[in-house]
């Protein structure tokens, strides 16, 4: 059998590293990719960070934001063309259940939150087998930086398509957080909505950023007042927590407006209390969960239109363990992507 190189997720000291591995086969409805980027996301430093408490099987080899070339297909499968350029969904999905049949593919009742990267062997690889159902065409987008489309900015269209009948114009959308899936929130926002856009970070340099991406005003941490001056004091009317701890879930809650909407969308491990008297009047409080194969395709049509971009620092494939340290300690200008094919 062929053998590659992947960077495997092991749980030992350190818990992830570079091993040779057999070059999957594609079964029947299956399509081989030749890996072209991989984007790293905040989920695989949760694993990187905690050896020892695992809810899959080791090893497994990291990488669910994926885009590569096609190298060969299985049985069945006549409607992609070898060397034709893919991404694929960031979760797994049968297609087949209830949920999946109602294109609610996020939450497959087969799969949940097992798949690629998840569990299972993930991209960041020479080679990835994925199901012919899960691969959406790439036309203009360069598959090499297209990794993060298929996670960080369909994760934050799903919760900014929800949010959309209460974007009038005249409206205020908070982003709090503005890392890779704030930033594409923020884009988002500008191009499918006419709220003026209030970014959040306590990092300047991301407060500028949110600035070049579209955001209408920004400010640091200490945001409530600021937003109830902004509104006349009615607060925002949609509220995007891309950071989900303790103070940012706080901060939400304290800026929504009457009759808004509040997305918990970061799963940074805080909490928050609702009910009756704690919430805005009539507010809507939700908690998103990824993205559905329907959100990828319109995200990939929104950046082949250029109406979203990915703005990627992309690394060698054995510069891997580097681009974590600099994901992790924020120093990663957008979108951290490795390039497993050179």
């Amino acid at each position: 059998m062929a053998k590659m190189t992947a960077f495997r997720l092991t749980g030992g000291d350190p818990p992830a590293g570079f091993a040779e591995v057999e070059v999957p086969r594609p079964g029947p409805g299956e399509v081989l990719v030749k890996m072209a980027g991989v984007g790293l996301c905040g989920t695989d430093l949760h694993f990187l960070d905690a050896p020892g408490d695992y809810p899959y099987e080791l090893p497994f080899t990291l990488g669910h934001e994926n885009a590569g070339w096609v190298e060969d297909v299985g049985d069945g499968v006549d409607e992609f063309s070898l060397g034709e350029a893919v991404a694929a969904s960031s979760g797994s999905f049968c297609g087949r259940c209830a949920r999946c049949r109602r294109g609610q593919t996020n939450h497959c009742f087969r799969f949940g939150w097992f798949g690629r990267g998840f569990g299972a062997d993930g991209g960041l690889a020479s080679y990835l087998v994925v199901p012919r159902h899960e691969l959406v065409t790439l036309r203009q987008v360069d598959p090499r930086t297209a990794g993060p489309l298929t996670d960080a900015a369909a994760t934050s269209y799903h919760a900014v398509r929800r949010t959309l009948p209460k974007l009038v114009p005249g409206s205020t959308a908070l982003v709090i957080g503005v890392g890779g899936l704030g930033g594409f929130a923020v884009q988002l926002l500008k191009a499918l909505s006419a709220a003026r856009i209030v970014a959040v970070d306590r990092s300047a340099d991301r407060r500028r950023a949110a600035t070049a991406l579209g955001a209408d005003e920004v400010i640091d941490g200490r945001a409530g007042r600021e937003v109830r001056d902004l509104t006349g004091g009615e607060g925002a009317d949609v509220v995007l927590d891309f950071v989900g701890a303790d103070d940012t879930m706080k901060l939400a809650v304290r800026c929504a407006a009457p009759m808004g909407a509040i997305a918990f969308v970061g799963v940074g491990g805080g909490t928050v209390a609702v009910g009756q008297g704690l919430l805005p009047a009539g507010c809507e409080v939700f908690a998103p969960m990824s993205s559905t194969i329907g959100d990828l395709q319109e995200v990939i049509a929104l950046a082949e239109a250029e109406v979203i971009r990915v703005d990627a620092e992309v690394f060698p494939f054995e510069q891997a363990p580097e681009a974590y340290r600099r994901f992790r300690a924020g120093e990663v200008s957008g979108r951290a992507v490795v390039t497993p094919n050179g």
